[in-house]
């Protein structure tokens, strides 16, 4: 099965062709915005007249923006080609390509809006959750990590508030799917934004 993947819910406009487990064709840019413009002509240009029989989007946490573009994209594209759409959460994905001991647990630690972080710890064996997404202050994010390795945008200030452990920078990248268990490859393709919405209804 020859499967397209979508990441842009990160500064990563990124996108790959896997086939068996194996990267087929991948483009990368770190865009950090603009990926509405980016993010077709790239998938144009990696097809290059190949039709995948699958669609594997990012859908967050991360930039409102990016998420929204990437499922938007996506949705389009499956209705067009009529393939099956699966998500994945950007999380997992730099979760599932850190470089860590068989076994170990890691923490990844994403900026998120008005000065919060997602956070996440996942433990191995296979790859999987140890705990909900969250999104806190600072202070809060350190002390809810318990992984010795973090990873990802924040991962530097969060190991420095804590005082311990390794902090790790990360880039998102659409082949490293190619690492996500099943479980955490196939979740439904809407947003997931990790934080309540900033606009609310009026009562």
């Amino acid at each position: 099965m020859l499967t397209l993947v979508i990441e842009t819910a990160t500064p990563s406009c990124s996108v790959a062709l896997l086939q068996d487990g194996a990267v087929v064709a991948a483009a990368h840019e770190l865009v950090g915005r603009g990926h509405a413009e980016r993010l077709l002509p790239m998938i144009h240009d990696l097809l290059a007249g190949r039709r995948p029989d699958a669609i594997l989007v990012d859908c967050g946490p991360g930039s409102f923006t990016g998420v929204r573009v990437g499922l938007a994209a996506a949705q389009g594209l499956r209705i067009g080609w009529g393939t099956p759409l699966t998500g994945y959460s950007s999380m997992s994905l730099l979760a599932a390509a850190a470089a860590r001991e068989p076994g170990g647990s890691v923490g990844v630690a994403l900026h998120g809006g008005h000065g919060q972080i997602f956070v996440q710890d996942f433990g191995d064996d296979p790859l999987r959750p140890l705990g909900p997404l969250a999104s806190l202050a600072p202070d809060a994010a350190a002390a809810a990590l318990e992984a010795p390795l973090v990873i990802g945008s924040a991962a530097a200030s969060l190991v420095a508030l804590r005082g311990h452990g390794e902090a790790r920078e990360a880039v998102a990248r659409a082949a490293d799917a190619r690492l996500l268990p099943l479980a955490l490859r196939t979740l439904a393709p809407v947003p997931i934004y990790g934080r309540a919405p900033d606009a609310k209804l009026p009562v």
